[in-house]
């Protein structure tokens, strides 16, 4: 059992560490001398970087995947918190139900955020402005991550709600 519980803690660092890096890092659309995500742009020749901010035409769009994006690795966060307090206040035989259910919004909002993105993506790179064309890229890893953030905090979730503390 104790081993079934360091993977499950070591999944969950796991899942918050992806959002978190997701979340922050700045590569969510890339092209071969820019780098773009849900905060800011940068222009790789001349190394600088502007913000996106209400001036952008999509920036409703940006908003909705940075607000997610946020309250997902806070859930993720929190689910953390709440299985630790549960660990030791909870009675033998009873489930993780709360901890699944904070761990399963971590997961919706992930999934928003990043179905967003993924709609909105050639609205949001058409854009002029950004100062520079952004239209012809890809997405980056930190997208990727954020796809795969979702699959660990889908799986976790499932896992509190059919786990149940044994001896």
């Amino acid at each position: 059992m104790l081993i079934l519980l360091a993977f499950i803690i070591v999944f969950h660092i796991t899942s918050a560490a992806l959002l978190f890096i997701s979340t922050i890092d700045n590569a969510w659309w890339v092209g071969e001398n820019f780098s773009a995500d849900v905060w800011r742009v940068c222009d790789m020749n001349i190394s600088t970087c502007v913000a996106i901010t209400d001036q952008f035409s999509e920036y409703q769009s940006i908003q909705a995947v940075q607000a997610t994006m946020v309250l997902s690795t806070i859930f993720c966060c929190v689910g953390f918190l709440v299985f630790i307090l549960q660990l030791f206040r909870l009675k033998q035989g009873e489930r993780f139900v709360l901890t699944s259910i904070i761990q399963l919004l971590s997961c919706l909002c992930v999934m928003i955020a990043a179905s967003i993105y993924t709609d909105r993506h050639e609205e949001l790179h058409k854009s002029n402005e950004y100062g520079i064309e952004v239209s012809k890229g890809q997405y980056g890893y930190s997208f990727v991550l954020a796809w795969i953030a979702f699959a660990f905090t889908l799986i976790s979730g499932v896992m509190y709600l059919v786990l149940r503390k044994r001896k």
